[in-house]
């Protein structure tokens, strides 16, 4: 079953992202899609007239759609690592305040203009991603699960108060929206020069959860659990936190807060193979994916030409399917049957 199951996403995601770059304001067929990919990738020439079309193609749709299935795929993991880490079934990555400090670090970009550049606000928000792990470590002085959970909600909360206190003392209407806009998610600002940084961090950080996975089978059982089998439970946790908070930050940085994928991805996946890490953290990255390119392609298209905040989207799926996962009385967090 685990094996169908990662043929099928594996098959799924590259035709979502032929779709999702296909579809929008301007339809292109998919023949035509593959068309101008192919030429793109292999220095292929087009009709003078398709030009136009090619550029949305390629300069505008793809970067986005090709970022949308990063970001979801790292997510999702993110959100299995932290599940185990924490041993908490609600948890997602940004329940330790990650989040709520890269926010900080963006809008303080965007409110004061104190720094320039078109990265600007990405560095922001990747500054204030690490500023927020390294207060929750201080704070917490320990890697336990429960002091590391109160210890992130608290400091969230205090970085939502900075947050709106900033945009309170500078009352600019249009930044007031960009920030707005900014925190509930979206793909939007994605080029191709932010799309390499953010690929090769969540790449990574998959790599080294897929190779934690055995670990994190023992971290959800509980520390004693962890301790008999010889396994240091606070120093494994503070690697992979640190690890999860970087991938955060990488995250929040090109697309801002993106809610619940991290959250349900991984009981989707539990229910689908088992809690197995090592078949999880291989199946979650593909349907945080190919949810995540679905979901975008949603928000640009569903009141097109506007298009919705990436949160408001998420949140209106990713409810239902939740409460539909805590009312199946044959799934529990960790033992999925």
């Amino acid at each position: 079953m685990f094996i169908k199951f990662a043929l099928g996403l594996t098959l799924a995601l590259p035709v979502s992202i032929v779709v999702a770059i296909g579809l929008g304001p301007a339809a292109v067929p998919p023949l035509d899609t593959v068309r101008y990919l192919a030429a793109a990738l292999t220095g292929g020439t087009i009709g003078l007239d398709e030009v136009p079309v090619y550029e949305i193609v390629w300069q505008l749709r793809t970067p986005r759609v090709l970022l949308a299935a990063v970001v979801g795929a790292g997510l999702a993991a993110v959100g299995v690592g932290v599940q185990a880490l924490v041993r908490n079934a609600l948890a997602d990555p940004f329940v330790l305040g990650i989040s709520s400090g890269a926010s900080v670090g963006a809008v303080t970009v965007l409110v004061t203009g104190t720094v320039a550049g078109v990265y600007a606000v990405s560095l922001g928000a990747f500054l204030g991603a690490v500023l927020a792990t390294v207060l929750v470590q201080l704070v917490a002085r320990t890697s336990s699960p429960l002091r590391l959970v109160l210890t992130g909600i608290a400091l969230a909360h205090a970085f939502q108060a900075a947050m709106a206190l900033l945009i309170y003392l500078v009352p600019q209407g249009e930044a007031t929206s960009t920030v707005l806009y900014w925190t509930l998610g979206g793909f939007g600002a994605a080029t191709w020069g932010s799309l390499p940084v953010v690929a090769v961090v969540v790449v990574a950080g998959l790599v080294l959860l897929r190779a934690h996975a055995r670990d994190l089978d023992v971290l959800a059982l509980g520390d004693e659990t962890a301790a008999s089998s010889g396994l240091d439970a606070t120093a494994l946790r503070t690697r992979l936190f640190l690890l999860t908070s970087l991938m955060t930050g990488a995250m929040v940085a090109v697309s801002g807060a993106i809610g619940f994928l991290g959250l349900i991805v991984p009981h989707l996946v539990r229910m689908l193979t088992g809690a197995v890490h090592a078949r999880v953290l291989v199946l979650a990255p593909l349907v945080g994916a190919v949810l995540a390119v679905w979901v975008d392609l949603l928000a640009r298209t569903v009141v097109a030409p506007r298009e919705l905040p990436l949160g408001v989207v998420t949140a209106l799926v990713g409810v239902p399917v939740f409460l539909v996962l805590v009312r199946r009385r044959g799934y529990v967090f960790g033992n999925a049957r």
